[in-house]
């Protein structure tokens, strides 16, 4: 067996071809969507047994003015294992995303994603590999960009209830792992236990347990080596009737949060909450939110 090795870097002409090649296939795409090949797009899709979904979101900071919003188009090709998605947003960042899966082998999945920013020319690209079975799941992506690509790396294996998983990020600009996070959980029945190491500095864990069919609880805890920082929390949800829930929770930061949902229909979902920062409750800035869900 032969193995070559091609050190490539921001000065190698093949790299830089290739990085402007992934950035551009995303301004392809998108003129695509304003030119005459949107009508042979389309057909073809169709003539798939295409399936397109349309989706549109929006939120407004009461106290900057600042509003956001956000476009996104799926069409899926199942006959194909296709999919293609794009999306934009109010601050003019068009992304596209191409993914093939259980076409070359079951259980695999290839993908590719390029964002770029017209007002700026700023470009990414990803590509994305993921394989997965019944006990086990891989994913392993290359993000592109000037400096140099970063590799990152998942593993999730599972056995009897057990799970562990691995995490990774390598900078090859620096030479050196920007992540190294190990995790570890157990489930049985309506309890779960989970653990993780975050580069052997973080630790934190939780557990979850449905106490009953309307009663759940979980508490969590986190703290950093070297720092007396712990951080520890407890939640709970109970279910009132079969439309609505009501849930707190409350942290060692002494912040307590409340919130109430109801299903007015089929469909339709109102959520009520609030955040109160209990040791400072005369000094103001507690919050208030309500959420509309629509599903059509």
């Amino acid at each position: 067996m032969i193995l070559v090795l091609v050190e490539v870097n921001d000065s190698t002409p093949v790299w830089n071809e290739f990085l402007s090649f992934l950035m551009n296939l995303n301004v392809c795409i998108v003129h695509l969507f304003s030119n005459l090949l949107l009508s042979v797009f389309l057909a073809f899709f169709i003539g798939c047994r295409c399936q397109m979904d349309f989706s549109a979101g929006g939120s407004s900071n009461t106290d900057t003015g600042k509003a956001a919003g956000n476009l996104e188009t799926k069409y899926k090709v199942k006959d194909l294992g296709l999919t293609l998605n794009q999306k934009w947003n109010t601050d003019n960042v068009l992304t596209t995303e191409v993914t093939l899966e259980d076409q070359l082998a079951k259980g695999l999945k290839l993908g590719l994603d390029t964002s770029v920013v017209p007002n700026t020319g700023k470009k990414s690209g990803k590509l994305k590999a993921g394989y997965k079975r019944d006990y086990m799941n891989v994913g392993c992506d290359i993000a592109f960009d000037l400096a140099g690509p970063t590799i990152h790396a998942a593993a999730v294996l599972g056995y009897e209830g057990w799970l562990a998983g691995y995490q990774m990020a390598f900078d090859t600009a620096k030479s050196k792992l920007a992540q190294n996070n190990f995790a570890l959980g157990y489930k049985a029945g309506d309890f779960q236990l989970h653990t993780n190491v975050n580069d052997g500095t973080e630790f934190g864990g939780s557990i979850y347990q449905k106490v009953n069919g309307q009663l759940e609880t979980a508490v969590n805890l986190s703290w950093t080596a070297g720092s007396n920082n712990t951080r520890f929390g407890i939640a709970a949800k109970y279910q009132l009737d079969k439309d609505s829930s009501i849930s707190a929770k409350v942290n060692n930061a002494s912040l307590v949060g409340v919130g109430y949902t109801q299903c007015l229909r089929p469909g339709v979902k109102l959520t009520l909450s609030t955040l109160i920062d209990a040791k400072n409750f005369n000094a103001g800035g507690h919050k208030v939110g309500m959420g509309f869900e629509l599903e059509v």
